[in-house]
């Protein structure tokens, strides 16, 4: 009997940071969760998410338009309409069409059943450090990662080496997983490049004239660069690891 741990890190400051722990009982198959069913939708939200899910192929090159939607459901007005569709909106389970315009379709993840139960792959481009910063690497190769570690936007996963990170719950060995993105927020933890070479894994303060790395381990000390020394290579998403 194996356990595979997955944490989802959602860093607020550098200070602090909330862990959402998912733990997957692997025997014989991967148990999964489907985002549509945890979450809680009141019972029109429902029809109109089974709507679109059950007529994806009809909807897929012609999604319906609130009028159609209003028709289904037996609405008089889209005010109302317009309360459900914000409220799927705002759980990633729908997205607007030029600004609802145009109609609603399910997201990506929810429009591709494979995909949103078990996951899918994204590349593992190599070891980072959580410790002093080592060379980056980019040796990429595949590993699976679930659906809910992951974001709309392109991704990529690293292994973790060094202990700096501890306090945050993150160890050596496990593999984090990054939006690639060139800007972060104060207090989330960054892929950092650091002089065009060395790539390290800290929680980030910006300053005009400075940026600060922070270690989430009491023995440690910030790291301090110019601006033009660090580049934001992505920021953290998701975690996992192995129990093996």
């Amino acid at each position: 009997m194996f356990f595979y741990c997955f944490l989802c890190i959602i860093p607020e400051r550098f200070e602090n940071a909330i862990c959402i722990l998912y733990f997957l009982h692997i025997f014989n198959g991967v148990t999964t969760m489907s985002a549509a069913t945890d979450i809680p939708l009141t019972r029109k939200q429902r029809v109109v998410f089974e709507y679109l899910e059950n007529n994806q192929e009809i909807f897929r090159d012609n999604p319906p338009s609130l009028d159609q939607l209003c028709d289904h459901l037996g609405l008089k007005s889209r005010g109302s309409l317009h309360k459900h569709i914000h409220a799927l909106i705002n759980e990633g389970l729908i997205e607007p069409i030029n600004g609802l315009h145009r109609g609603i379709r399910l997201t990506k993840a929810e429009n591709d059943p494979v995909n949103s139960d078990a996951g899918g792959e994204l590349p593992l481009v190599g070891k980072i450090a959580a410790g002093i910063p080592l060379e980056a690497i980019e040796d990429a190769e595949l590993i699976g990662v679930p659906e809910q570690l992951q974001t709309n936007n392109q991704c990529f996963v690293l292994e973790v080496q060094g202990d700096s990170m501890i306090d945050a719950g993150i160890l050596e060995g496990d593999h984090v997983v990054i939006e690639k993105r060139s800007n972060a927020q104060d207090g989330d933890i960054v892929v950092a490049l650091i002089d065009g070479s060395d790539a390290t894994l800290k929680t980030i303060e910006q300053r005009q004239d400075q940026v600060t790395l922070h270690p989430a381990n009491s023995t440690m000390m910030p790291f301090t660069y110019h601006p033009e020394q660090v580049q934001i290579q992505g920021v953290l998403v998701g975690q996992m690891r192995s129990y093996l």
